[in-house]
């Protein structure tokens, strides 16, 4: 029984380099072409490469980086839990103030004002009365 070696030439090799670098998976690769051989495409992608190994991410920082990294990180979350605070605290006076309006004489308000205004106006109609 004799037993086949495949070569494969370089253009093809760079081709399947290419496939891979473009987002094809080295086993859906191995299927394509039928490459038999579970290091060849890897050391291929080593070898013609641009990038090597796709899902190598190298990432370098001081401690210092990393630190302010996650402080910066720390700031957004309390910012967003902030903001959803003030947006429920402004539906909720929003809503006393639609409330407020229609115990008055079913005055609606015609356009959409920031809420501190609307805040002032139901202030001082209290103030006067």
């Amino acid at each position: 029984m004799t037993h086949k070696i495949k070569r494969y030439s370089e253009a093809f090799r760079r081709q399947v380099v290419g496939e891979y670098e473009g987002g094809e998976s080295i086993p859906s690769l191995q299927r394509k072409y039928a490459i038999t051989g579970t290091p060849t495409i890897p050391a291929w992608i080593r070898k013609y490469g641009k990038a090597g190994f796709r899902h190598e991410v190298v990432r370098i920082q001081t401690a210092d980086e990393a630190g302010r990294v996650k402080e910066l990180e720390k700031q957004v979350r309390d910012l967003e839990a902030a903001l959803g605070r003030m947006t429920l605290e402004k539906l909720k006076l929003e809503s006393i103030l639609e409330v407020l309006q229609e115990d008055a004489g079913g005055v609606k308000k015609n356009a959409p004002a920031s809420s501190n205004a609307s805040l002032k106006k139901s202030a001082n109609k209290a103030d006067r009365a």
